[in-house]
């Protein structure tokens, strides 16, 4: 697989579209899941992966190695600020403003062997933690969202922020804390995992 990547950067590097679409593919659906858990609104995020990719494809030539799935990752953080950012000189999208829409947008993968059950459940819990992480900082939602859902080492995650490796793990440990505490505090979480959490703190 890395050598294939690495095919399709070279390929990609020398103006080759179609190996260029082949690495969208790839990332796409990672590079999504990052902007909706910052972003929290489906079509913004939706939005905000196409520039990611346009931005890419305009610097792939600048690509100097190294794994590609953090640098468009990298990309992709820098666009989830800028909106931020816009947001904030122009307020006018919430971060729950998909309540009506799919929680999930493209982030809830249907499993053929689930029950009914299984994924209202599932989307339930996606919903909790999507207004859980609308709560967090920025800072310490982007940490969250690349170490607990996108599933990066410390190391990736300080190269994808910028920051120090310390300090990716102290923001780590406060958006955990927090957004425990968020959880704990309203009725977000589907009842099961409510009853589940009651009954081990009872224990």
């Amino acid at each position: 697989m890395a050598n294939e990547e690495q095919r399709l950067i070279s390929a990609a590097q020398a103006g080759d579209l179609d190996a260029f679409n082949q690495i969208v593919r790839l990332y796409e659906t990672r590079v999504y899941n990052l902007c909706y858990r910052m972003l929290g609104d489906v079509d913004t995020a939706a939005d905000t992966t196409q520039e990611v990719f346009i931005a890419a494809f305009r610097n792939i030539r600048n690509f100097r190695g190294g794994l590609l799935k953090s640098w468009l990752l990298r990309i992709a953080t820098n666009a989830c600020y800028d909106v931020l950012r816009a947001r904030q000189r122009r307020p006018s999208v919430s971060l729950n403003s998909s309540d009506d829409e799919d929680e999930g947008g493209r982030t809830d993968v249907a499993d053929p062997g689930e029950s009914l059950d299984d994924v209202v459940i599932r989307q339930e819990l996606s919903a909790a933690i999507q207004h859980g992480l609308a709560a967090l900082p920025e800072d310490q939602r982007i940490v969250i969202v690349l170490s607990d859902i996108q599933g990066l080492t410390y190391e990736e995650i300080a190269q994808i922020t910028g920051v120090q490796l310390g300090t990716v793990k102290s923001r780590l440990s406060r958006a955990r804390a927090k957004l425990r505490d968020i959880l704990r505090a309203g009725e977000l979480l589907p009842l099961k995992f409510r009853l589940d959490d009651e009954s081990n703190t009872a224990r």
